[in-house]
Protein backbone atom coordinates (compact mmCIF):
# COMPACT_ATOMS: atom_id res chain seq x y z
CA UNK A 1 0.00 0.00 0.00
CA UNK A 2 1.10 3.63 -0.69
CA UNK A 3 1.90 4.99 2.98
CA UNK A 4 1.38 8.96 3.57
CA UNK A 5 4.62 10.94 3.62
CA UNK A 6 3.78 13.53 5.81
CA UNK A 7 7.49 14.78 5.72
CA UNK A 8 6.83 15.46 1.75
CA UNK A 9 3.81 17.18 2.47
CA UNK A 10 5.09 19.79 5.31
CA UNK A 11 7.79 20.37 2.79
CA UNK A 12 5.73 21.08 0.07
CA UNK A 13 3.54 23.45 2.69
CA UNK A 14 6.13 25.89 2.27
CA UNK A 15 5.51 26.35 -1.39
CA UNK A 16 2.46 28.57 -0.94
CA UNK A 17 4.30 30.92 1.10
CA UNK A 18 7.59 31.33 -1.02
CA UNK A 19 4.86 31.81 -3.72
CA UNK A 20 2.90 34.17 -2.18
CA UNK A 21 6.23 36.28 -1.40
CA UNK A 22 6.80 36.53 -5.27
CA UNK A 23 3.50 36.43 -7.12
CA UNK A 24 1.65 39.12 -4.29
CA UNK A 25 4.83 41.69 -4.48
CA UNK A 26 4.57 44.85 -5.66
CA UNK A 27 6.70 43.84 -9.20
CA UNK A 28 4.83 41.02 -10.25
CA UNK A 29 1.04 41.09 -9.54
CA UNK A 30 0.78 42.70 -6.12
CA UNK A 31 -0.14 46.10 -7.46
CA UNK A 32 -2.84 44.67 -9.26
CA UNK A 33 -4.11 42.30 -7.09
CA UNK A 34 -4.73 44.98 -4.49
CA UNK A 35 -6.41 47.41 -6.96
CA UNK A 36 -8.84 44.16 -7.91
CA UNK A 37 -9.37 43.18 -4.37
CA UNK A 38 -9.78 46.44 -2.68
CA UNK A 39 -6.89 46.58 -0.63
CA UNK A 40 -4.46 49.51 -0.03
CA UNK A 41 -0.76 49.07 0.56
CA UNK A 42 -0.96 49.42 4.39
CA UNK A 43 -3.47 46.88 4.37
CA UNK A 44 -1.69 44.76 2.40
CA UNK A 45 1.34 45.04 4.57
CA UNK A 46 -0.02 43.78 7.42
CA UNK A 47 -0.99 46.80 9.85
CA UNK A 48 -3.75 46.16 12.49
CA UNK A 49 -3.19 42.38 11.75
CA UNK A 50 -0.92 39.42 13.45
CA UNK A 51 1.14 38.73 10.96
CA UNK A 52 2.64 35.83 12.72
CA UNK A 53 -0.47 34.12 12.96
CA UNK A 54 -1.25 34.70 8.85
CA UNK A 55 2.15 32.51 8.65
CA UNK A 56 1.34 30.37 10.55
CA UNK A 57 -2.77 29.77 9.69
CA UNK A 58 -1.14 29.72 6.07
CA UNK A 59 0.90 27.18 6.55
CA UNK A 60 -1.69 24.83 8.22
CA UNK A 61 -4.17 25.51 5.17
CA UNK A 62 -1.61 24.67 2.57
CA UNK A 63 -0.89 21.31 4.88
CA UNK A 64 -4.45 20.43 4.78
CA UNK A 65 -4.44 21.39 0.95
CA UNK A 66 -0.82 19.03 -0.20
CA UNK A 67 -2.10 16.30 1.82
CA UNK A 68 -5.40 16.09 -0.24
CA UNK A 69 -3.46 16.85 -3.94
CA UNK A 70 -1.45 13.71 -2.98
CA UNK A 71 -4.73 11.86 -3.84
CA UNK A 72 -4.80 13.84 -6.80
CA UNK A 73 -1.22 12.78 -7.59
CA UNK A 74 -0.38 9.49 -6.96
CA UNK A 75 -2.98 7.12 -8.58
CA UNK A 76 -1.53 4.13 -6.29
CA UNK A 77 -3.73 5.77 -3.68
CA UNK A 78 -7.11 4.59 -5.96
CA UNK A 79 -6.03 0.96 -5.67
CA UNK A 80 -5.90 0.17 -1.79
CA UNK A 81 -9.08 2.75 -1.46
CA UNK A 82 -11.18 0.37 -3.84
CA UNK A 83 -10.24 -2.67 -2.51
CA UNK A 84 -9.71 -1.48 1.39
CA UNK A 85 -12.97 -3.31 2.82
CA UNK A 86 -12.02 -6.48 0.92
CA UNK A 87 -11.50 -9.40 3.79
CA UNK A 88 -7.99 -9.93 4.53
CA UNK A 89 -6.60 -7.46 2.50
CA UNK A 90 -4.62 -6.29 6.30
CA UNK A 91 -3.71 -9.63 6.98
CA UNK A 92 -0.27 -10.33 5.30
CA UNK A 93 0.13 -13.88 3.66
CA UNK A 94 -3.76 -13.40 2.51
CA UNK A 95 -4.93 -14.09 -0.83
CA UNK A 96 -5.74 -10.52 -0.90
CA UNK A 97 -2.65 -8.83 1.03
CA UNK A 98 -0.78 -11.07 -1.52
CA UNK A 99 -2.64 -9.53 -4.46
CA UNK A 100 -2.09 -6.00 -3.27
CA UNK A 101 1.64 -6.23 -2.54
CA UNK A 102 2.30 -7.87 -6.00
CA UNK A 103 0.07 -5.39 -7.65
CA UNK A 104 2.13 -2.44 -6.00
CA UNK A 105 5.38 -4.16 -6.72
CA UNK A 106 4.65 -4.20 -10.11
CA UNK A 107 3.03 -1.24 -10.63
CA UNK A 108 3.62 1.25 -7.59
CA UNK A 109 6.03 3.65 -9.25
CA UNK A 110 4.02 3.89 -12.27
CA UNK A 111 3.36 7.77 -12.77
CA UNK A 112 5.61 8.98 -9.90
CA UNK A 113 7.68 11.75 -11.51
CA UNK A 114 7.46 15.75 -10.73
CA UNK A 115 6.19 15.73 -14.22
CA UNK A 116 3.07 13.96 -13.49
CA UNK A 117 2.50 14.93 -10.25
CA UNK A 118 2.39 18.81 -11.47
CA UNK A 119 0.26 17.73 -14.71
CA UNK A 120 -2.48 16.51 -12.20
CA UNK A 121 -1.80 19.68 -9.79
CA UNK A 122 -2.52 21.97 -12.82
CA UNK A 123 -5.75 20.44 -13.12
CA UNK A 124 -7.00 20.95 -9.73
CA UNK A 125 -6.05 24.27 -9.80
CA UNK A 126 -7.55 24.63 -12.56
CA UNK A 127 -10.63 22.75 -12.36
CA UNK A 128 -11.50 22.70 -8.78
CA UNK A 129 -9.68 25.83 -7.24
CA UNK A 130 -10.20 28.36 -9.75
CA UNK A 131 -13.76 27.77 -9.89
CA UNK A 132 -14.83 28.01 -6.31
CA UNK A 133 -12.18 31.41 -6.59
CA UNK A 134 -14.54 32.42 -9.26
CA UNK A 135 -17.52 31.50 -7.35
CA UNK A 136 -16.61 33.03 -4.58
CA UNK A 137 -15.57 36.54 -6.42
CA UNK A 138 -18.63 37.26 -8.27
CA UNK A 139 -20.77 37.30 -5.13
CA UNK A 140 -18.00 39.46 -3.72
CA UNK A 141 -18.16 41.46 -6.99
CA UNK A 142 -15.13 41.45 -8.06
CA UNK A 143 -13.33 41.01 -11.55
CA UNK A 144 -12.08 38.66 -13.94
CA UNK A 145 -8.65 39.94 -12.93
CA UNK A 146 -9.05 39.16 -8.92
CA UNK A 147 -9.86 35.97 -10.50
CA UNK A 148 -6.89 35.63 -13.00
CA UNK A 149 -4.41 36.64 -10.43
CA UNK A 150 -5.74 34.37 -7.28
CA UNK A 151 -6.76 31.77 -9.64
CA UNK A 152 -3.53 31.59 -11.44
CA UNK A 153 -1.15 31.54 -7.82
CA UNK A 154 -3.64 28.63 -6.97
CA UNK A 155 -2.08 26.64 -10.45
CA UNK A 156 1.11 27.32 -10.13
CA UNK A 157 1.19 26.46 -6.94
CA UNK A 158 -1.04 23.05 -6.76
CA UNK A 159 1.67 22.50 -10.08
CA UNK A 160 4.80 22.93 -7.89
CA UNK A 161 3.22 20.75 -4.58
CA UNK A 162 1.97 18.40 -7.25
CA UNK A 163 4.99 17.94 -8.39
CA UNK A 164 6.62 17.41 -5.38
CA UNK A 165 4.47 15.38 -3.81
CA UNK A 166 4.61 12.98 -6.27
CA UNK A 167 7.94 12.40 -7.26
CA UNK A 168 9.50 12.56 -3.54
CA UNK A 169 6.47 11.09 -1.54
Amino acid sequence: MVKINFLIIAAAAFIPLVMGFLWYNPKTFGTAWMKASGVTPETATGKGMNMGLVFVLTYLCSFFAGFIIQFLVIHQFSVGSVLMNEPGIMEKGSEMNNYLTDFMSKYGDRFRTFKHGALHGTMGGLFLVTPIIAVNAMFERKGFKYIAINGGFWIVNMALMGGVICAFS
